[in-house]
């Protein structure tokens, strides 16, 4: 009895092997991926600026929101956390891009102008609540942060 308890706990301790390795292999080949569609996107959207005649602040905005995620990709490729805040600052420049791009472009306002000012605020509360969080409580911040 005791040769196969033995042998089940080589075979399962064999397997957590094979899984954890199979889960980093795969974390590290998505993050690489990620990172270079996004660089990829990013230079891109860049060379496509050069070629208007004008560069808008949106078009910059997007460059920042490319730049976010690169930095959250590096983030949790260090430290394999994923970095909540970051999510959150891609939501804000996101909705400001868009609440720029909304007022340049028709420049009447309407109530769709007080939704993306509210999503920014209530994304802004978010950011604050993660933040004091984190330091308020050690244990929180390795799952947040």
């Amino acid at each position: 009895m005791k040769w196969a308890d033995r042998m089940r706990e080589r075979l399962h301790a064999g397997a957590n092997s094979i899984g954890n390795l199979g889960v980093e292999l795969f974390h590290y080949v998505a993050l690489f991926g990620i990172g270079a569609i996004t660089v990829y996107a990013g230079i891109t959207t860049f060379i496509d600026m050069l070629h208007q005649e004008k560069i808008s602040v949106d078009d910059i905005l997007l460059l920042f929101i490319y730049l976010e995620l690169l930095a959250m990709s590096g983030i949790y490729f260090r430290t394999n956390h994923m970095p909540l805040r970051f999510l959150l600052y891609i939501g804000v420049t996101a909705l400001i891009r868009l609440l720029i791009s909304d007022v340049s472009h028709h420049k009447s306002p309407d109530e769709g102008i007080l939704y993306l000012t509210g999503g920014v605020v209530l994304l802004s509360v978010s950011i604050l609540v993660v933040r004091y969080a984190s330091a308020r409580f050690p244990s929180v911040k390795e799952k947040t942060d």
